[in-house]
């Protein structure tokens, strides 16, 4: 099946540090109501992160294929974004921003979190916080930045990881998977590395398989 393009609206949401570039893309055909939409982190902004990686693309459209709109931000100091990199922490405050400008616009929507790498921590740091309905990381870079002392969440996870990961372990982000309760789903990706050459439709599979449930769940009523 061919997925036609969604609709792209580019906005400026107001962060803690200054206002964050933004893009949200929603499906044609969308429900009325919205019943989930997506926010997703892009990864390190020290090393060319912004919301145009490819994988933080393709978390966007796993996100699309299953009808809901979904935001990708560029945090503080990418782009056109105000303020400047914070380690983690300030990064973590303008993802939280992202999600209650989400819930202002959607008020009934639930909330689907993801993030690749650097944005993977800092969405696993924004989830006890935010409350997504599930959450998606895809090789989150916890050798890199510190997890911190967020709850872990609550809610149904994945985590995507390929096993020739040469930027992040895999050995270590499995070995954290398996100290956490609840535990997240897990999808190893044989011979992937960090950014996923030559495997990004798998990878949005996975995400897409992952979803689906939450998908049929906020599914509108049949007419």
């Amino acid at each position: 099946m061919v997925q036609r393009a969604p609709r792209a609206e580019r906005l400026s949401i107001a962060g803690p540090a200054g206002a964050l570039e933004a893009l949200i893309e929603t499906p044609l055909g969308e429900a009325d109501p919205v019943r989930a939409f997506g926010v997703v982190c892009h990864p390190h902004p020290l090393y060319g992160g912004t919301l145009d990686n490819k994988v933080t693309w393709t978390l966007a459209r796993a996100f699309q294929q299953l009808g809901a709109p979904a935001i990708r931000f560029n945090f503080r100091g990418v782009g056109q974004s105000a303020g400047s990199y914070d380690d983690g922490r300030g990064e973590t405050c303008d993802a939280l921003a992202v999600v209650e400008f989400g819930r202002r616009r959607w008020p009934r929507a639930a909330l689907w979190l993801a993030g690749f790498s650097f944005g993977g921590v800092v969405a696993v740091r924004s989830a006890g916080s935010a409350q997504p309905q599930r959450l998606v990381l895809v090789a989150p870079g916890i050798t890199k930045i510190d997890v911190g002392p967020e709850p872990q969440p609550a809610c149904p996870w994945l985590i995507v990881q390929g096993d020739a990961d040469d930027v992040v372990p895999p050995a270590a982000v499995l070995e954290w998977a398996r100290t956490l309760k609840p535990p997240p789903a897990l999808s190893v990706l044989a011979g992937a590395g960090h950014f996923f050459h030559g495997r990004i439709n798998e990878l949005r599979d996975a995400v897409v398989e992952f979803m689906q449930p939450s998908a049929a769940a906020e599914a509108p009523p049949q007419q």
